[in-house]
């Protein structure tokens, strides 16, 4: 999932799961995985009913995900190993339940929320429409989710109730009531589509965690079920269009089915959006932010400005007088002032309400460090004053001033426009270069509901369901519509973000821009994928085309032209001329785009283009790659014991360049000595690598960082470091 404070990496991972069986004394004992299998799953369930009576083969996949579920004791699943028809066994980790604190609050009392129904200016409501959310699960008892909720599957547990992981099942989950809400939410909060359909899919356990496979086989269910749309507000960290969830993305959608993907949380860096939002065809989604009214401590005599950012959970920084700063850790009486702490290892919660006990007005916390960060205080006992970060620089200045005893400050307040959440990861996609985001929605400070209450959370994972509630609309507005038009016609009318100064937003941080749902249903031209790629450029001098199909859905013939874009050294563009699209016909349009490659700097090129219509103007973001750029070149290293197995371990890792061989050395963490080589991957492919290696060849147990160097075919090598752990 795709959340700010619950953050989901598609992992393997093991679980005991509950399940029926014939006595309670075996009932523990009992083991639920998903096995891939090479050829007929239907043939395989056969035989495995036949020969191996004490497996219950709970499920059987062949549109997306070619494999089983099965149901058994440890030891009798184990055996299932040695079946020369399974590629891979994919099985669930055991969690210990922990508390998961939030702050759930009464509707009408949330402060500086942003609600779902806001985007929703038709007439629609999306009923009729069906909606997957592959999530956590959701409580459909909430009293705003019991008229939307239908139906769903637990792919965690496989049985048939999809609720939330509970308090006693493990560390509990709420992201995917929250998804459900913003989607159709239908009472005290309304979602974007209050009247659609909820199909829900349990396919992320306790904690928020699950295997791919797991999220695969919830898409097939939902297949099966026959939605309309699917929302995964989940996603990892490997930036590749031929993950596995997103070769089923594309699948799924090739089927018919809209499929809606949040990018990420992890911006505002480039390459960072990850499978499934990597996935060619469908619709990844960014986080926009709202405008709003930004504060900031002001001091008249030095003209000193000092930016605040106020913590998750805070009430609103409100401050409308001139107050007094005093350090909490020198001065007890803080009666009337703002209270300023230094971080350190004490919770940002408890120096707040510490702070508040002493009578202050608001708290400042400075940072330890260079730079900014962003705190929590939610707690069951919330505070009741403003609490916000300051820089470092910012702190030591403010504890400079304090030797005035009449030294005070003001708070002013900045309107900041809608822009792109900081967050909220970009793009392009390795290997194939794709754009991505495709489009923008709502992504922070966003109300919906969670179990027993309603919460504001922020992420993509926010973002994506808002895109999903549109769809709906956008569906029962126009039942004859493909997801092809509904795709265009979305991002044909999306509004292109622009920076302060008045310049575009790069490409791949916004895409298309932040959707407009009415617009996209009253859509008079759809350009169908407007989003340009056109690769990576390798040779002296290449040429590129790409055909855009352009649609007229009025009952007229319409005319357009393209601007002539600026010329600039080693591009040429050749753009069709003045055309016209008859009415209720569309026709495909080539794109050239002429690069001399020495003539331009490598790296990422990317703009727009920009088609009229009468009056109308539609953005086309286009991007293109030339000879190399800063892209990862191996990412997603994971390392898991194989399931049923005490002597072996599995390892992958995804290259994005052709490259000779990849090796991982393990350091010590405290002193960064060198201990030893790990493995050495010769014969490495663009994609997924992934091997076994013997305990007996891991060395002494342990914490290690582990150096991941990738040596390219070019000659150069590159380096990442990550975390690892041998029991």
């Amino acid at each position: 999932m795709h959340c700010l404070k619950y953050i989901t990496a598609i992992i393997i991972i093991l679980i005991v799961l509950p399940s029926a069986t014939h006595s309670a004394e075996k009932e523990k004992d009992l083991q639920s995985i998903i096995i891939e299998v090479e050829g007929d799953p239907k043939e395989h369930k056969e035989y495995i009913e036949a020969y191996h009576p004490f497996i219950n083969v709970i499920g059987t996949y062949e549109t997306l995900l070619n494999g089983l579920a099965l149901q058994g004791t440890p030891e009798k699943l184990a055996k299932m190993e040695a079946l020369e028809f399974i590629k891979s066994i994919h099985s669930v980790q055991t969690y210990e339940t922990t508390a998961l604190e939030t702050a759930i609050s009464d509707f009408p009392k949330q402060a500086d929320a942003v609600i779902p129904s806001e985007l929703n200016t038709t007439e629609y409501t999306g009923k009729g429409v069906k909606v997957a959310v592959i999530d956590t699960g959701i409580d459909y008892n909430h009293p705003d989710l019991t008229s939307s909720y239908v139906a769903g599957y637990d792919l965690v547990d496989l049985d048939e109730d999809p609720m939330e992981t509970l308090p006693a099942q493990g560390m509990p989950t709420l992201h995917g009531t929250h998804v459900a809400g913003i989607i159709a939410g239908n009472g005290e909060l309304n979602g974007v589509a209050p009247d659609a359909d909820i199909y829900a899919y349990r396919a992320l356990g306790p904690g928020g965690s699950g295997t791919s496979v797991q999220v695969i086989a919830a898409m097939e269910k939902a297949v099966e079920d026959g939605v309309d749309i699917m929302n995964l507000s989940l996603g990892n960290a490997v930036n590749g269009p031929d993950y596995p969830t997103s070769m089923a993305v594309n699948k799924a959608i090739d089927l018919g089915i809209a499929v809606v993907i949040a990018n990420g949380n992890n911006g505002p860096g480039h390459w960072t959006v990850g499978s499934p939002a990597t996935a060619s065809k469908a619709l990844s989604i960014g986080a926009s932010s709202p405008p709003e009214l930004i504060p900031y401590l002001y001091e008249s005599l030095m003209d000193r400005e000092i930016a605040i950012h106020p913590m998750v959970g805070s009430v609103p920084w409100k401050l409308d007088k001139t107050y007094p700063i005093l350090s909490a850790e020198e001065n007890r009486n803080l009666h009337g002032k703002i209270a300023l702490f230094r971080r350190d290892t004490v919770p940002f919660y408890e120096k707040a309400k510490l702070a508040e006990e002493r009578g202050a007005i608001a708290v400042l916390i400075s940072n330890n460090e260079d730079g900014k960060f962003q705190g929590m205080i939610e707690n069951e006992r919330p505070v009741t004053i403003p609490v916000a970060s300051i820089s470092k620089l910012d702190g030591e200045w403010l504890r400079k001033q304090q030797k005035n005893n009449s030294f005070q400050m003001k708070t002013i307040y900045k309107e900041k426009p809608s822009t792109i959440a900081e967050f909220s990861s970009r793009g392009p996609v390795t290997v194939n270069w794709d754009i991505k985001p495709d489009v923008l929605a709502p992504g922070t400070n966003i109300l919906s509901t969670v179990p027993d209450g309603y919460q504001k959370l922020q992420g993509t994972s926010m973002a994506a369901p808002h895109v999903a509630g549109a769809i709906a609309l956008v569906k029962e507005a126009h039942p004859d519509w493909d997801t092809q038009q509904i795709f265009g016609a979305l991002k044909t009318t999306s509004l292109r973000m622009e920076a302060e100064n008045g310049d575009p937003l790069e490409p791949i941080i916004q895409g298309m821009g932040k959707i407009r749902p009415e617009k996209a249903i009253e859509a008079k031209t759809i350009i169908h994928d407007p989003l340009l790629s056109f690769g990576k450029i390798d040779s002296y001098m290449e040429t590129k085309t790409i055909e855009v199909i352009v649609e007229n859905k009025t009952n007229k013939t319409q005319f357009y032209s393209f601007d002539i874009p600026d010329k600039e050294t080693g591009i040429t563009w050749k753009l069709p001329k003045m055309f016209k699209v008859e009415k209720q016909e569309k026709i495909t349009l080539p794109i050239e785009l002429n690069i001399t490659a020495a003539q331009l700097k490598e790296g990422i090129h990317q703009g727009w283009l920009t088609l009229h219509q009468d009056n109308n103007e539609y953005h086309l973001p286009y991007l293109f790659v030339n000879k190399t750029a800063d892209n990862p070149k191996a990412m997603g290293f994971e390392f898991s014991l194989k399931p049923f197995s005490k002597e072996t371990y599995l390892y992958q890792l995804y290259v994005t360049d052709p490259a000779e061989r990849v090796e991982v050395d393990l350091y010590d963490p405290d002193t960064l000595m060198y201990k030893r080589t790990l493995l050495t991957m010769n014969d490495v492919k663009i994609g997924m690598n992934e091997g076994e290696i013997k305990k007996a060849e891991l060395g002494p147990p342990g914490h290690y960082n582990a150096l991941i160097t990738i040596y390219l075919e070019d000659g150069s090598y590159e380096h990442y470091e990550t975390g690892f752990y041998i029991e």
